[in-house]
């Protein structure tokens, strides 16, 4: 069994897979549009969105789609366990950028340096390095 996230955003997939491959996560290596190459399309304000992505990266593996009728991101958070510190400062401040960080990167009081933003797509994550 493996469990693999799928985020769903309204139109903006494309623009935050591209963000997530600047920021060092990984690759976009599948990608499906709404009303090409024989995908169904729900409405014409969705031509050439995305209807499927697949992205991975180093121990990094997740789906993505834009959806009409996508709900806000809430409640889950991508938590990306790292090693090293100072990737993990890199990381934090690359998909922090133009987010909302909400708990400051840290020793927090169990000891790992950790933590916590929402990106500018609305995507919570968690950066954590044990002590």
């Amino acid at each position: 069994m493996l469990l693999l996230n799928y985020l769903f955003f309204v139109d903006r997939c494309e623009e935050a897979l591209t963000f997530y491959e600047a920021c060092g996560l990984g690759k976009i290596v599948e990608m499906q549009r709404h009303g090409e190459n024989g995908m169904p399309l729900k409405n014409e304000a969705m031509r050439g969105k995305i209807m499927h992505a697949r992205f991975e990266g180093d121990g990094v593996a997740f789906y993505a789609s834009d959806n009409d009728d996508a709900e806000p991101m809430r409640g889950s958070a991508h938590h990306l366990a790292m090693d090293d510190r100072h990737s993990l400062d890199r990381m934090f401040n690359a998909l922090g950028s133009g987010g909302v960080v909400t708990t400051v990167l840290g020793v927090q009081p169990w000891g790992d340096y950790y933590g916590k933003l929402t990106d500018r797509f609305g995507v919570q994550w968690m950066l954590n390095s044990p002590k």
